[in-house]
């Protein structure tokens, strides 16, 4: 039980500290001030859930595949890594509004885009285009499949994915997944429900900083902690 709880604390922790700031989070504060805020918040959280559970299930599988040894080295090596990368970004980093504006100039010409294809043709064409939908689109809603895409593409490769597979490999993967989803549903309901005022409030700098020194925190306990067998 013991294991289920460092997992679901490490996980949380980590997920609030690199979710909070991160494009992703700006993605779904914007999303929410222009579309439906529950098929937003769908989007996104089932997006990011399902990534926390694909990178815990490779997480678990790793240490089945290589040595316990190996994979306790390795995720040493990663939290201090993310930990030095965090830090670095606290200091090197041009600020929150400029990621802020970066990703709103994005979405806001994806949006134009679509609003200009929206704008041609009649209700006749309408309904051809609803009866030529790709098999998804007759069962979601496309924004509810925007906000999914633009959330789990954003995640993938990001240090807090990485981040997740290194604690499922070391920690309980039960508490590493459910610590993950609770967190994720806090930072994309809180840029959801917050949108661009909540946004615009969070110094990137302290959170990537608090963040880096996390990281650090579970690289010195990784290094000096058993390798579990």
């Amino acid at each position: 039980m013991s294991s289920v709880v460092q997992g679901f604390t490490k996980s949380l922790a980590m997920t609030v500290l690199s979710e909070i700031g991160d494009k992703t989070f700006f993605a779904a504060a914007i999303l929410a001030m222009r579309h439906p805020r529950r098929l937003v918040l769908s989007g996104c959280l089932g997006a990011l859930i399902v990534m926390t559970i694909l990178s815990a299930v490779v997480g678990w599988v790793a240490p089945n595949l290589i040595s316990r040894k190996l994979t306790h080295h390795i995720t040493t090596v990663l939290f201090f890594g993310f930990g030095l990368w965090s830090l670095w970004d606290a200091f090197s980093d041009g600020g929150e509004a400029e990621e802020f504006e970066e990703v709103e100039k994005k979405l806001d010409a994806d949006f134009k885009a679509n609003a200009g294809a929206t704008k041609e043709g009649s209700k006749a064409d309408d309904e051809l285009k609803k009866q030529r939908r790709p098999f998804l689109l007759q069962f979601f809603s496309p924004i509810f499949l925007k906000a999914f895409s633009i959330t789990f593409f954003g995640e993938w490769g990001d240090k807090s994915q990485l981040a997740t597979i290194g604690l499922a490999a070391d920690e309980n993967p039960f508490g590493v997944v459910l610590g993950g989803i609770i967190g994720q549903a806090l930072c994309t309901t809180a840029a959801v429900i917050g949108g661009k005022s909540l946004a615009s409030q969070i110094s990137e700098k302290i959170v990537a900083l608090s963040g880096g020194v996390l990281f650090i925190v579970f690289g010195i306990q990784s290094f000096l902690s058993p390798v579990k067998s």
